[in-house]
């Protein structure tokens, strides 16, 4: 499926359409067709900034979803993991007798064409793979890259072409994905409570991850988080299956190892999350055989990526003292975990300096299954003000709580703590004027740190806070 067709003169050999293509991993994948001068187009329901970055290529885009988006003379359909079974295309590509696949099932056979290291994870995915790719990159293995963020590194895209056999991908576990990829080395950061409304427990969570790790070739390796608790519970059954498949087992932690001083001098991110990630990138890149000096090298190049604790610019906020000038940074965080390590990295760098925290909860089932989670996450911001909740189309069906709900119950956990709701994004500047000149004195004078967080549409936001 990765080559070029045999006969390149037969232009109906080399067309493939992606629907849903606005998605971070089908936007990469879109572009590794793309350096393989396939003919590619897509369609998206909306358009949004990966759609509008197709303008700059020969990628025709179509928004909204019809039949006549599919050329004539497509080869191969891809379709996003939301895309329903009644889409207009799908349904027309079914009719023609097209071949179709999911992403992961696309981005599955590419792995087995491909020497592929795997990065899943519930939390720091998107880091540990731009860290690892780096690494390959400064050790010359000039490798492909397939990461679910936007990297400056890679000129602002999520994709990088490789001339190696080397393949480098973000190893979701979203609709169980991963469980199609076949990688060489498979990296676990973390095994969490996320995506309840596919897995209906840890245990259920744990027993896939377990899947993933059976699907790492014979003869390769493992590089895994001793730090999380979840995933060092499954070391005799990983041990078991290291000696069945022959494997190479590489556990790494920040607590002890002269490696973890050298990389914390090094990168240039900030938070434990993010060390433990430069960590188990700089493991991984070690059982390749990169010198360390050369990996180091790499992790202090890195100057973080879209949406991870990410300074946008300066907003003037008002108080009875005069105008404060904050910092306003984007993050994505969305989960409880992802929340209180991206506030404690925040707060520990910024000591003393107020926090406020802007939160757009995503995905209903999420809000409501770790609602008490979600209750104690912000303990770190010295203010919290909630947008209402991101439904995720398709995911968000009769979800029971609310942002209101999540503010009043934050409220009620600690009577003192500076928590507000705010129905309209437009009224932002004003509440965050107000959260600040209720904060105690000696805060109000000093300059705040602004972070807008969450994974639905509250980056949209941020541009009009910015001076």
């Amino acid at each position: 499926m990765a080559k070029p067709p045999a006969r390149s003169s037969d232009v109906s050999k080399k067309i493939i359409h992606f629907i849903g293509i606005g998605g971070i991993g089908m936007s990469a994948l879109a572009r590794y067709f793309l350096s393989k001068k396939w003919a590619v187009s897509g369609s998206d329901a909306l358009k949004h900034q990966i759609t509008e970055s197709f303008k700059k290529s020969s990628v025709n885009v179509k928004i909204g979803h019809k039949k006549a988006n599919i050329p004539p003379k497509a080869l191969l359909i891809v379709k996003s993991q939301a895309i329903p079974a009644n889409n207009p295309e799908i349904a027309e590509a079914a009719r023609r007798g097209m071949r179709i696949l999911t992403y992961p099932e696309a981005l599955g056979e590419l792995t087995r064409t491909h020497k592929t290291i795997a990065v899943a994870g519930s939390h720091g995915k998107s880091t540990t793979t731009a860290l690892v790719a780096l690494a390959l990159i400064e050790g010359g293995l000039d490798p492909t890259v397939i990461v679910g963020n936007n990297l400056r590194e890679f000129g602002g895209t999520n994709f990088r072409s490789g001339k190696s056999p080397w393949l480098v991908v973000e190893a979701d576990e979203y609709g169980r994905a991963f469980l199609h990829y076949s990688p060489f080395v498979a990296i676990v950061t973390n095994i969490d409570r996320e995506h309840l409304d596919i897995y209906k427990d840890i245990a259920d969570a744990k027993r896939t991850f377990m899947q993933f790790l059976a699907n790492t070739t014979e003869g390769g390796a493992l590089v895994l988080n001793r730090d999380d608790a979840n995933l060092r519970s499954l070391a005799p059954r990983i041990a078991a299956l290291a000696k069945r498949k022959k494997l190479r087992v590489v556990w790494y932690s920040l607590h002890g190892g002269v490696s973890v001083k050298a990389v914390g001098a090094r990168i240039k991110i900030f938070g434990s999350h993010n060390l433990s990630n430069a960590e188990g990138a700089f493991r991984a890149a070690r059982v390749l055989g990169i010198p360390d000096a050369k990996i180091l090298r790499a992790i202090g190049s890195y100057r973080g990526a879209w949406r991870r604790m990410e300074l946008r610019g300066t907003a003037s906020i008002p108080t009875p003292a005069g105008e404060r000038t904050a910092l306003v940074y984007d993050d994505y965080a969305h989960h409880p975990t992802e929340i209180r390590a991206t506030l404690s990295a925040m707060k520990e760098h910024y000591r003393g300096r107020p926090l406020i925290c802007v939160f757009q909860p995503h995905q209903g089932k999420r809000l409501s299954l770790l609602f008490k989670e979600f209750t104690a996450a912000f303990d770190d911001a010295d203010a919290t003000i909630l947008l209402p909740l991101y439904r995720v189309r398709g995911r968000d069906e009769g979800s029971p709580r609310t942002s209101a709900d999540l503010a009043a119950a934050m409220r009620r956990r600690n009577p003192r703590r500076a928590v507000r709701f705010v129905d309209d994004p437009k009224d932002l500047p004003a509440a965050l004027a107000a959260v600040l000149s209720a904060l105690p004195p000696a805060a109000r004078r000093r300059s705040p740190i602004v972070i807008m967080m969450g994974a639905g549409d509250i980056v949209n936001h941020t541009s009009a806070l910015l001076s």
